[in-house]
């Protein structure tokens, strides 16, 4: 090998560490399963056990039911409902995606959706019980008995809101590990940086609640409902990443990435409801804090705060966890490599970082 050649392979070992290779392929990897997680959870949407209740005479309930729950590939799961009044409970309550209400008189049906719950669930109970009433010789009509309003047209709103949480979250908790060593010196230190998180989370919530309401009139709600799920779904995600960051260092950060943005965003429900998602995307959405703060945040906004209990006790488990591995990862690990150059003083009068 000549010496020029032999001068190139030095500066290119001196340029790119072992380390910053590993670095490099991490990346490499995570970037492949962002495309695969989001492509293979939204590429190709089929209905899964889609909730359709059935109102009709007691003749006909039971072979409505079984027609429904006959649909291929298990893509309805339907139940009888007493009548009218209850579907529309049930509806709003979160318990049903539609509902087939049979008139006996006539031969023209209603079906009850709700678009607020996912515009594409209305579409996809909508075509099944079409073809199905068609089969029947039976026509029926769609009535949305909870709209989207026009601020909120593809009802996406509350997904993208959580997303700006989330994003929030996991950035600031990085900026403040890049800034004063991934883990912080001491428990006191870490105690600090929790309530810089604490102080920021209350702000990105009250702000991101007061942008889709009053300024931009997108989405409907209390004010405080909304504020609350928001601080409380970045404050959530910023634990879990500082805790990560404790444990793994900079390799952290992207496992937060990992968490949040490649599994996270496209389970969370946004785009299509767990209905119509494949089955892994479908059983994690629900327990993470993007699925869950969509959720809470779509109910405060069109559903009258129904059904938040399991989304806020998820948030509050994230945040719970987060913070006690963070203290445990503090007390019985002692601060090394970056973290100790970055608290050494290098001279006289020097003040050590956090």
């Amino acid at each position: 090998m000549s010496g020029q050649s032999q001068g190139f392979v030095k500066e290119l070992k001196d340029a790119v560490s072992g380390r910053s290779a590993l670095l490099v392929v991490a990346v490499l990897l995570l970037q492949l399963a962002f495309i695969t997680s989001y492509v293979g959870a939204l590429h190709q949407p089929k209905p899964h056990k889609l909730s359709i209740g059935v109102v009709a005479p007691a003749q006909l309930q039971p072979q409505l039911v079984g027609a429904l729950n006959q649909v291929p590939d298990q893509a309805v799961h339907a139940t009888p409902v007493a009548d009218q009044a209850a579907a529309v409970a049930a509806i709003k309550d979160q318990k049903l995606y539609a509902a087939l209400v049979v008139d006996p008189s006539g031969s023209q049906d209603t079906l009850l959706v709700a678009g607020a719950r996912g515009k594409s669930a209305a579409t996809a109970a909508t075509s099944i019980v079409t073809a199905l009433e068609q089969h029947q010789g039976r026509t029926v009509q769609a009535q949305d008995v909870i709209p989207l309003p026009p601020g909120d047209a593809n009802g996406l709103t509350s997904f993208y809101l959580v997303i700006g949480w989330c994003v929030g979250g996991y950035l600031v908790a990085s900026i403040l590990g890049i800034s004063a060593g991934s883990r912080p010196a001491n428990r006191d230190r870490a105690l600090i940086r929790t309530g810089v998180l604490a102080l920021y989370s209350i702000a990105a919530g009250l702000g991101g609640a007061l942008i889709v309401g009053p300024i931009l009139n997108a989405l409907p709600g209390s004010i405080a409902g909304l504020w609350g799920v928001g601080s409380l779904v970045v404050f959530a995600v910023g634990t879990i990443t500082m805790a990560l960051e404790c444990l793994f260092d900079l390799v952290g950060i992207g496992l937060a990435v990992l968490l949040f943005v490649v599994l996270g965003n496209p389970s969370a429900g946004g785009v299509f409801p767990p209905p119509l998602m494949p089955p892994f995307w479908r059983a994690i959405g629900a327990w993470l804090p993007n699925g869950a703060g969509t959720d809470a945040t779509r109910s405060i906004a069109y559903f009258g705060a129904t059904n938040l209990t399991v989304p806020l006790l998820v948030l509050t488990a994230w945040a719970v966890v987060g913070l006690a591995v963070t203290l445990v990862a503090v007390s019985t690990r002692p601060r090394g490599g970056r973290e100790m150059e970055m608290t050494a003083p290098p001279g006289p009068g020097a003040v050590s970082a956090g």
